[in-house]
């Protein structure tokens, strides 16, 4: 396959660590758009990305854009595209997703229609047939418009990147795997430093967390839909890139839970529920990270540690129904009280939904918004740095609560 460019949809927010990833794999960016990054690459470039990549939820080749305002500019710009390129005679192509935002054309189910059938012309044409069986390797094509223009892309992963393969079961308001992950990474938690989930669910801060201590590749144990791609991608590079993988991965730090500077690694995931945290060590152990995490059940008032320089990460409950609701205030001052206790030098990071949630944790040192979704979340930061130069407050690094000055009186408004 010549150079293209590949396509990583990311949640919006968290660009900037997609983008390092590939960077960091090796490939040039060519373009950072919200919740979208974009570089050039080949057929090894795509097999490597889905490998690789923890923070995408998709890995997307480009195959054209274009303008189109009617249904038939739609159709003949569809048409003017290269799909024999792509797709060969026995291939089965579908438009398996189109969005389409401040664009005349709004109507998703008839934007996949109309390009449905300018392909079936198209490759009609190339093939010199009517019709098409479509009983070969699956193609699926995403779409998306904005202001009328148009990106069209081949998916290459099939099922999203977030599905490593090893949450089988989740909690009741579970993150995604690649949120997760990207959040890990903005956090900057290195496996010299603990790490403790106190509302941890279905494990999988810490499952990501232990994973990418240990080197191990998100996508290293599933399958792809462009693997049957043989008329682009040589199963080979599927082959060396599942290798590479293999040889990254820290089998000294699984087997003895020891870095490679000899420090033990400790990450911690805690929940009141039994049921959830059963859940929690079978999704560790499916994910090979079981003997690197330790799952516990315990109320978040309950967690202590005597180490320096941690990192809570966590997604506590959003009261997303009412009669949860009413307990989220306790819930957030718990963890407030829980975090004070700590030593100064502790790093805190929460993901919440909850709108009055620094009412009860203290003013943040930074505030990030990330959609999830559809949904606007905050991620909120409290630096162990910044805690351990205060001075002010009852003892050292003690939060203040929003609007109150160093003293505690109420700011004026």
């Amino acid at each position: 396959m010549k150079t293209c460019e590949i396509v990583v949809p990311c949640h919006f927010g968290l660009e900037a660590i997609t983008k390092k990833e590939i960077i960091d794999l090796g490939y040039d960016i060519t373009e950072v758009t919200d919740g979208r990054v974009s570089f050039t690459g080949d057929a090894d470039a795509i097999a490597r990305a889905n490998v690789f990549l923890r923070t995408t939820e998709r890995v997307l080749l480009k195959v054209g854009s274009f303008h189109a305002e009617t249904f038939e500019e739609l159709f003949q710009a569809t048409k003017a595209l290269p799909w024999e390129e792509y797709i060969p005679k026995d291939g089965s192509f579908w438009v398996t997703k189109a969005s389409s935002i401040k664009s005349k054309l709004f109507s998703t189910r008839d934007i996949q229609s109309v390009m449905k059938k300018a392909m079936v012309v198209r490759l009609g044409e190339y093939y010199g047939v009517s019709s098409f069986e479509e009983h070969g390797a699956k193609y699926p094509i995403r779409v998306f418009a904005l202001k009328d223009e148009f990106m069209v892309c081949l998916d290459t992963s099939g099922e999203s990147l977030h599905k490593r393969g090893y949450r089988l079961k989740q909690g009741l308001a579970p993150i995604t795997e690649t949120l997760a992950a990207a959040l890990i990474m903005l956090s900057g938690w290195r496996d010299d430093r603990p790490f403790v989930d106190p509302m941890c669910g279905s494990g999988t801060f810490p499952i990501e967390a232990a994973m990418m201590a240990a080197h191990i590749a998100p996508g290293m144990d599933r399958a792809f839909t462009s693997e049957a791609w043989t008329n682009l991608i040589d199963r080979k590079l599927w082959y060396n890139a599942v290798e590479e993988a293999n040889d990254l991965v820290d089998r000294h730090l699984l087997e003895t839970g020891y870095n490679a500077f000899d420090k033990k690694v400790d990450i911690q995931g805690y929940d009141i529920d039994p049921e959830v945290i059963q859940v929690a060590r079978e999704n560790a152990e499916r994910a090979g990270v079981d003997k690197l995490v330790h799952l516990q059940v315990r109320d978040v008032a309950d967690m202590s540690h005597g180490g320096k320089h941690g990192y809570i990460i966590t997604n506590p409950p959003y009261g997303e129904r009412i009669e949860d609701k009413r307990n989220l205030p306790m819930l957030y001052t718990e963890l407030r009280e829980v975090y004070q206790s700590l030593d100064p030098s502790w790093n805190m990071h929460i993901i919440t939904a909850w709108e009055d949630a620094v009412k009860y944790l203290g003013r943040a040192d930074r505030n990030r918004k990330i959609y999830n979704g559809m949904m606007k979340t905050y991620f909120y930061s409290y630096d162990g740095w910044k805690r351990v130069r205060r001075t002010d407050g009852a003892k050292t690094g003690a939060l203040r609560p929003a609007g109150k000055d160093r003293s505690g009186r109420m700011l004026r408004k």
